[in-house]
């Protein structure tokens, strides 16, 4: 079974093609603002400063801190240090670009339908 036809509430294969553009048109303007895109995932992370005598010796570790990990060139993952007093700011453009990237793939799958009824247009 194709994955676009596995939509909660039934297949999109069920939807008329006037239905299914109106679903598009929906999604697309459900998007969010693009200019602040920014694709990865927030990981909270606590440290050993490896000073002897130090708290975080004793268990007590320094942070959370929080990085953004990204997809690099080759399939490669890096983690990116993301300030405190940014944090609030890119943990809300992740989300958002979790929204876009869930609604391109709506967005998809309705034209991937339109097209296996070479209705695409």
């Amino acid at each position: 079974m194709n994955q676009h036809k596995k939509e909660p509430g039934g297949s999109l294969g069920e939807l008329s093609s006037r239905q299914l553009r109106a679903r598009r048109r929906r999604a697309l303007s459900r998007l969010p603002d693009l200019q602040g895109y920014l694709a990865g995932s927030l990981v909270e992370q606590s440290r050993r400063c490896g000073k002897e005598g130090c708290r975080c010796a004793r268990g007590e570790l320094h942070g959370p801190y929080v990085y953004l990990s990204v997809r690099r060139a080759a399939g490669r993952g890096s983690l990116v240090y993301v300030p405190e007093a940014l944090a609030q700011l890119v943990r809300q453009k992740v989300v958002a670009s979790e929204d876009a990237e869930r609604l391109l793939a709506e967005i998809s799958a309705i034209n991937l339908e339109l097209l296996a009824r070479r209705e695409l247009e």
